[in-house]
């Protein structure tokens, strides 16, 4: 696909070039994003919502990824890295959430060249033009952005030449409701829902020994429950796991074809938990109502032509994950009406044409909206699409860090090959890889 270069561009300003690019998140995307600015001397700092970088990731540490190491690690980040006495991890192995913290993101962060441009703890809740609102026009390319955030010493404003905002989704989860709200009744139970990806076999473990379970969803983030939950069924007497779905039956997670080995071996051991009778599959229900059963939940739905009532021990909402973009609403944005991506990537990623590997490889025109010098990044940037890869996110940052130094040649040069995989209908909030 040809698209033709209608990014708009920010006006030669003095006082943008002495400031530096924002970036939201000191996740991979947003790390990478910092590295590539190093590489081309532009000054940059990262605002963190959580104590520690890779806040996100942290959460679902004990997840195994799909993709080998070989797919998780920028090129530029390694470059940096190679600065120093790092060890690259050995090629051809997937590493757990917390692995890939431990082994490649915490040591990038912690290069000299990174460590002081980012601010933990400090979530940012809004951006900005300075002295603009989003209708004022004149001379709006020539301001500065102004990121409002809240921290450790309370609130103030950081004005910035650009912003990159690779603040993920992880916070955002959606909605057990099928109309995409949360069900009425939902607070009444609200400490009986747990976010997905919990650690069923470590740390969360009494919470789901010897209790029924349902796993609300589709997609890899269901799946990944749904099997340790079968596990700890065969340690802890009277664990047992429901999946409940929408949907009239449950999709394939991945195809035995699928290149990422993890990925095609987890649709494999649902679908035999399935045919064996140790995972249920409640299909068809579209959930309205939820509310307290003793120390448990009933969950009341449309099925078919009637109302149905389920009930159950824990929920784990494995809905999926959808952009939070209330920090933004006083930028000029061009979304997608529909799945909340930028306009001209939207079509690239529509979940119902497109695997992870049969993705488009994009940069900063798809990226770009009609606020000049803002681009979204990362899973953020695929709104409520699931089909995101790391390797992807490290190709967004390239490109608008390419632009935004003014390297137009590169900027628009694509350099990713991506594995031909199979079905992704992940709906992780963090991605596919």
């Amino acid at each position: 696909m040809t698209l033709l270069d209608i990014t708009p561009r920010t006006a030669p300003s003095g006082r943008l070039d002495g400031l530096p690019v924002a970036i939201v998140g000191a996740g991979p995307v947003g790390l990478a994003a910092a590295a590539h600015l190093v590489e081309r001397g532009i000054d940059f700092v990262i605002y963190e919502r959580g104590e520690s970088i890779a806040d996100a990731v942290r959460s679902w540490g004990h997840t195994r990824l799909f993709s080998p190491w070989e797919h998780l690690i920028d090129d530029v980040a390694a470059r940096l890295l190679a600065q120093t006495d790092w060890q690259a991890p050995a090629a051809g192995v997937a590493p757990s959430g917390a692995e890939l913290v431990r082994d490649y993101l915490a040591p990038l962060a912690a290069h000299p060249a990174m460590a002081p441009h980012i601010v933990l703890g400090t979530r940012v809740t809004a951006i900005t033009r300075e002295g603009m609102d989003r209708t004022r026009t004149a001379g709006r390319s020539q301001a500065p952005f102004l990121a409002r955030t809240s921290g450790p010493d309370g609130v103030s404003e950081h004005a910035a030449r650009a912003v990159i905002d690779a603040s993920g989704t992880w916070a955002n989860p959606g909605r057990l409701g099928s109309h995409g709200l949360d069900p009425l009744g939902f607070e009444a139970v609200a400490d009986r829902v747990t976010p997905a990806l919990p650690d069923v076999l470590g740390a969360d473990r009494a919470r789901f020994a010897g209790r029924h379970t349902t796993v609300v969803g589709a997609g890899h983030s269901a799946a990944n429950p749904l099997i340790a939950l079968a596990t700890l069924a065969q340690l802890e007497p009277g664990t047992r796991a429901t999946w409940l779905i929408r949907n009239a039956k449950a999709a394939r997670v991945s195809t035995a074809e699928d290149e990422l080995e993890g990925r095609g071996k987890l649709g494999s051991r649902l679908e035999a938990l399935i045919a064996s009778g140790r995972i249920a599959v409640v299909d068809s229900f579209e959930i309205a109502r939820l509310e307290p059963a003793g120390d448990g939940v009933r969950i009341h739905g449309r099925r078919g032509d009637g109302m149905q009532t389920h009930e159950t021990d824990l929920i784990v909402n494995a809905t999926g994950f959808r952009p939070d973009l209330d920090m933004l609403r006083e930028l000029r944005l061009g979304l997608d009406e529909i799945v909340e991506a930028p306009r001209r990537l939207a079509p690239l990623i529509d979940p119902n044409l497109h695997s992870c590997g049969t993705v488009e490889p994009h940069g900063y025109r798809e990226l770009a909206h009609p606020e000049s010098g803002f681009f979204i990044v990362g899973m953020k940037s695929y709104g409520r699409a699931p089909t995101f890869l790391l390797k992807t996110g490290y190709e967004q940052v390239r490109s608008v860090v390419a632009w935004l130094a003014g390297d137009a040649e590169a900027a628009g040069r694509v350099e990713l090959v991506l594995p031909a995989t199979g079905v992704c209908s992940t709906d992780a909030g963090g991605c596919c890889a």
